[in-house]
């Protein structure tokens, strides 16, 4: 849908409370009363179908249309155009933003078309537009998630003890910088909250800093199609601009380019501050295991409380559950460890320490101690040849090693890592080892005691072995056996667990240090990209989940594959849109990072049906509530909250003026890698797709072509060598509809290209699928832009300034008409010094 309906009447806004916005033209202006309608002028019934008039509904979610909807008069010079000529009646259906969706989209602006079919009947075509709340709640609960990382970082750069003076120096320069970032971000959400009015955050406002994390022009579209004897149709599009940083500029490039010369220049900042250098992939698994412990480490000690609790009541079955569940997690936890960065960065933060000894060649050298198998199953033990022996027939309570013999009681929790004395480089693989070793312990433990009370329920003693089990077993006396084996359990890993955390504390410390030049920019900078981007994705997702909630093939898609999310860009790779688009492709390509989960809302409550973000910077959870009617019925692996992949796949093509410089005289290699490496994305997605779902879960389209061959058309175009090559966005497009996907557009600001693209699109959808006639596709076309263009200029769709501007000066007045002075060089290097001259002199 065009950008005008996004934005429309800015000095309606005065006039209507639901519906805030501008545009060249103002609805006030337009919408007199409803009986007011510009005459048309029309010689005989034939012209009918020449003009008509646009319905224009302003109505808040849920309302009825009850005939007041106002008209617009379209007639244009020397074009015709086939629209409804008599008002709507009706209500809004539930699919077109209906009452449980009015928590998520505010303000829709409806316009209805009525075009003619190949067979001369009518079909009715409603264009719907709104917008939505997640253009602020999502960026909000982001900074608020950011905020409490950073402190967090802070605290365990505080919790790493004593360091040498240098590096102690650096972790207070660290801690320095991430409270500059924390400062940042609660002013900006400070500003945030004090925020009232329209939904969305309009082009003129992109540069503003307390602005940097909300997405340009968010705003959902929706055409419904009504056609004589077939069941209506829907198409969604999110129209958004692109998601870049564009506060802090593309002088020196985007994320793309930044991050490339960051990790080059890293290297030797490395060097000057005697850190070890850690590649991109050592700090993502850094952060990886910090996330890992911060998740199991007080699970594990919760379930070992539950099975203290279970071992009380004597209960078998949840015993043996818990002791499932336990075993599950603390292999998790062992395996996640099982990494040698940890071990290297023990001993490198063991070198940061005051007084630091390197290990003497004297020194005997320490048992070596093989990785422990950790049990398939909670009755199995290890069978390695250092593995724990539990001895004794009621359980045994300290675990032993076969050679050397082990010391009375529990497992002794280790020293922390030591200072002032040398470093045992392998005191971690015995820590490390005793976490699965207390585990078997536990696991034979209880599964002797299952077994003893399985035997005596299973044979009739006599009064003497009574007593003997009388006394020997009393309630609560399992508890009393467990007790230890679970203590040391629990003391081990927290023993590993304070251990990992340091070192990768430590990791991440050497990476913060060797990005002092820079200080945290980048990471503000990706913060502010990605809270745009997963904004837009988080609108397409729930509009797309609401939409198919009937669709049990969709709905069995979704749960076991996962949805595509196509993000057509039509951003130029030339001058500061080569930065945008850097800054996008980084920003979508992080969205892999996200997963999604429903949930059932706890009321209808607009405050409890709005999607909740939780997780760190490497991976983020949006939980999506459902009304409880809603929630029923989706199926139970969705209900159980399985997360739900979701792939993102961006494809530019520029179409403008500028890219016919850049195509010519520039440079198009970055539009290029993005297109080829996001097809594979796309194709893979395809292909799992087709092993896991059947054919018949997909929607059916009029066309006849399948994917497969869109596919491998798609392939073919964007290796190929072709200017402006808009055929890659089409293929595209037709093939995430194919596939249950969600549909975004974007340019710079979501105005012109995405207005234009958009309602092309619309068309050929009602030309390939419902039949338009296509003597009237021009017409048609021209009809639905025209709506959008006020005596025939072109719209500045969301600037309010612009409808208070008498003379619409189009953008880029100095781009002369290319196509012309292409026919000859000396008219094009006129052109050139022309254009130089008028930018020098207007930027002076």
């Amino acid at each position: 849908m065009a950008r005008a309906l996004c934005c429309c009447g800015g000095r309606a806004a005065e006039e209507e409370s639901t519906f805030l916005g501008s545009a060249t033209f103002s609805v006030a202006d337009l919408l007199k009363s409803r009986d007011q309608q510009i005459s048309l002028n029309l010689r005989s019934s034939d012209d009918l179908a020449a003009v008509g008039t646009v319905v224009v509904s302003r109505m808040k979610m849920g309302e009825i249309e009850d005939g007041e909807a106002d008209h617009i008069t379209a007639d244009i010079q020397g074009q015709k155009c086939a629209l409804v000529c008599e008002s709507l009646h009706g209500t809004t259906n539930d699919k077109d933003y209906g009452p449980r969706m009015s928590a998520l989209f505010k303000n829709p602006v409806c316009k209805v078309y009525r075009f003619q079919t190949v067979d001369s009947k009518w079909m009715l075509v409603r264009e719907q537009m709104a917008e939505s709340t997640l253009s602020f709640t999502i960026p909000k609960q982001l900074i608020t998630l950011h905020i409490q990382e950073d402190s967090r970082r802070i605290q365990e750069l505080k919790d790493l003890g004593e360091l040498s003076p240098h590096w102690d120096n650096l972790r207070r320069e660290v801690i320095t910088r991430y409270d500059q970032v924390i400062r940042s971000y609660q002013e900006n959400l400070e500003e945030l909250d004090k925020l009232t009015g329209p939904s969305f955050k309009p082009s003129c406002s992109k540069a503003q800093k307390y602005l940097e994390f909300i997405p340009i022009n968010l705003h959902t579209q929706r055409m419904r199609v009504t056609c004589p004897r077939k069941t209506d149709a829907f198409y969604d599009i999110i129209t958004v601009g692109a998601p870049a940083a564009h506060f802090q500029g593309f002088k020196s490039g985007g994320l793309q380019r930044l991050l490339g010369r960051y990790e080059n220049e890293k290297k030797s900042y490395s060097t000057a501050y005697q850190c070890i250098y850690y590649s991109p992939e050592q700090t993502a698994r850094a952060r990886d295991v910090l996330g890992t412990l911060s998740e199991l480490q007080p699970l594990i000690g919760s379930l070992a409380d539950r099975l203290l609790q279970a071992a009380q009541q004597r209960c078998a079955h949840a015993l043996r559950d818990t002791l499932k569940s336990l075993a599950e997690k603390t292999e998790q936890f062992v395996h996640a460890l099982k990494d040698e960065l940890v071990k290297s960065a023990l001993l490198a933060l063991h070198a940061a320490r005051p007084g630091y000894v390197s290990k003497t060649q004297t020194q005997t050298p320490p048992l070596q101690t093989r990785a422990p198998q950790m049990p398939s199953h909670p009755g199995q033990t290890v069978t390695e040849p250092d593995a724990v022996v539990c001895n004794n027939v009621a359980g045994a309570q300290t675990p032993t090693k076969e050679e050397p013999p082990p010391p009375a009681g529990p497992l002794e929790r280790q020293d922390s890592i030591p200072h002032h004395k040398e470093y045992d480089e392998e005191e971690w693989d015995r820590v490390w080892a005793n976490v699965a070793k207390s585990l078997n312990c536990v696991i034979a433990l209880v599964d002797k005691l299952q077994e003893q009370d399985n035997n005596n329920q299973e044979s009739t003693p006599d009064q003497a072995l009574a007593d003997v089990i009388t006394s020997h077993n009393p309630t609560g006396e399992w508890r009393e056996q467990l007790s230890p084996l679970v203590a040391s359990l629990k003391e081990c890993v927290t023993e590993v667990g304070d251990r990992a955390q340091k070192s990768m504390t430590f990791v991440l410390l050497q990476e913060a240090v060797c990005s002092i030049p820079q200080g945290l920019f980048l990471q503000q900078r990706r913060d502010v990209v990605f809270s745009q981007a997963l904004s837009a994705l988080a609108c397409g997702f729930v509009m797309r989940l609401y939409a198919g909630l009937e669709d049990k093939g969709f709905l069995q898609q979704l749960h076991l594959v996962g949805l595509v999310a196509q993000f057509e860009s039509l951003l130029s790779t030339y001058s500061e849109e080569i930065g945008m688009l850097e800054d996008m492709e980084t920003g979508i390509s992080d969205l892999h990072r996200v997963t999604f989960r429903i949930t059932e809302a706890k009321s209808d409550d607009p405050a409890d049906l709005q999607p909740v973000v939780s997780g760190r910077r490497d991976h983020y959870t949006v939980e999506v509530p459902l009304p409880q009617q809603s929630f029923q019925m989706i199926p139970p692996e969705l209900r159980e909250g399985k997360p739900l992949q979701v792939y993102p796949v961006l494809f530019n093509v520029g179409i403008n003026e500028q890219q016919t410089i850049a195509e010519r005289f520039g440079d198009i290699s970055l539009q290029e890698r993005i297109n080829q490496r996001n097809f594979e994305i796309l194709d893979g997605y395809f292909k799992t797709l087709s092993d896991k779902v059947p054919s018949e879960c997909l929607p059916c389209f009029q066309t006849q072509m399948d994917v497969k061959e869109l596919l491998e058309t798609l392939g073919q175009n964007v290796v190929t060598k072709k200017r402006k090559n808009v055929e890659i966005l089409w293929l595209a497009g037709t093939i995430c509809r194919r596939l249950n996907g969600i549909r975004f557009t974007s340019c710079k600001s979501a105005k012109d290209r995405t207005s234009m693209s958009v309602t092309l699109e619309q068309c050929a959808l009602l030309r390939d699928e419902h039949q338009l006639n296509k003597d009237y596709f021009i017409r048609a076309l021209d009809c639905m832009r025209s709506s959008r263009l006020t005596q025939g200029e072109a719209a500045q769709w969301d600037d309010p300034e612009a409808g208070s501007v008498a003379n619409h000066k189009p953008a880029s007045r100095h781009f002369y008409p290319i196509a012309l002075l292409l026919v000859s060089s000396h008219l094009l290097v006129v052109w050139l010094i022309l254009s130089l001259v008028f930018l020098l002199a207007k930027y002076q």
